[in-house]
């Protein structure tokens, strides 16, 4: 649909002013991400510190473990989400026809109405089939196994 669009072209996309901006809702949803990154490594090492410190100190570092709990893992994600939904996003970018365009120059395909010329001179290696005609077929498995109920014992008395 793109090339449909531009006529035939690709479109080749330039940044305003020629460096990128990181926008500020992608910047709010990096800040999320990370928030939550540091609460995942938080939230366990100050759980680690609660055990190993004395009694009042481990006081202090279990509410400490809790309250980066509720901030890292309830805050990311709400500003991912505010970052998401209320803040502005990247400008679209323009699009910048080339200046010049000339098609490549391509031969039409030529057509063949006939068959090339046969060769004067035959295949080397070629053999003629071989005759699998007098070859006997192998007997079938029921004849032989009839012939063998064919037989008759004799009658022991």
């Amino acid at each position: 649909m793109v090339l449909l669009h531009h006529n035939g072209m690709l479109p080749r996309y330039d940044a305003a002013g020629g460096e990128t901006k990181i926008s500020p809702r992608r910047k709010g949803v990096k800040q999320g991400a990370l928030l939550m990154l540091i609460g995942a490594v938080l939230v366990p090492l100050l759980g680690v510190f609660s055990s190993f410190a004395p009694f009042r100190i481990s006081m202090a570092f279990q509410f400490f473990a809790a309250a980066t709990a509720i901030l890292c893992f309830v805050g990311g994600p709400l500003r991912m989400l505010f970052a998401a939904l209320f803040e502005e996003g990247a400008p679209p970018r323009q699009f910048v026809p080339p200046s010049v365009y000339a098609p490549p120059a391509i031969p039409p395909p030529v057509r063949l109405t006939a068959l090339p010329q046969a060769t004067a001179t035959p295949t080397a290696g070629w053999r003629a089939r071989p005759q699998t005609a007098e070859i006997v077929a192998p007997p079938s498995v029921t004849d032989h196994t009839t012939r063998l109920l064919e037989k008759s014992e004799p009658d022991k008395d």
